[in-house]
């Protein structure tokens, strides 16, 4: 089943069947494909696969999902620099290249759906680390991703499969 994202009565709404969350996305608003860039804070339209979940063992059982799903570790991170082989692709922490580092202090990447966006194959400086993950508690940007409630999150990942895909609308 989809997650379909979309702005209605003032704020962003995800919806997959019948429940609907509010949701986060970046401080960009909505950019067309093509014309995302790396840094510009916005989140791609578009309909993307929800590849794989990442999620902290330290702090959450494992998910319940069809996804496949790995626990992350401290040495985790994901490429955000567009010249480097490995762009928008998982590394190895320490690594030479700018990165995020998935093991974060905050709660947000304590679950990690990673999103098909830019990745097959990753486009220098198209956008990088396009992930659904957890919302801030008062739904404050995200830097392009998706953000939904951790109990949201958890809820829509139980029905979550291979086919599934995160859907974000104009």
């Amino acid at each position: 089943m989809d997650l379909i994202v979309r702005r209605e009565n003032g704020h962003w709404q995800a919806q997959a069947g019948g429940p609907v969350w509010r949701c986060a996305i970046g401080p960009g608003g909505t950019c067309p494909a093509a014309e995302k860039t790396e840094g510009d804070g916005a989140t791609p339209l578009g309909c993307y696969a929800l590849r794989r979940l990442l999620y902290r063992a330290d702090r959450l059982d494992k998910p319940q999902t069809d996804l496949p799903v790995a626990a992350l570790t401290p040495e985790d991170g994901w490429c955000d620099a567009p010249q480097d082989p490995a762009y928008n692709q998982p590394v190895r922490l320490p690594y030479p290249a700018s990165h995020e580092a998935l093991w974060r202090d905050d709660e947000i990447y304590d679950v990690i759906g990673i999103l098909g966006h830019n990745d097959a194959p990753p486009i220098p400086d198209k956008g990088s680390a396009i992930f659904l993950h957890v919302a801030r508690p008062d739904y404050s940007p995200t830097q392009g991703c998706v953000a939904l409630a951790l109990p949201d999150l958890l809820a829509f990942l139980k029905q979550a499969d291979t086919q599934t895909r995160v859907c974000i609308e104009g």
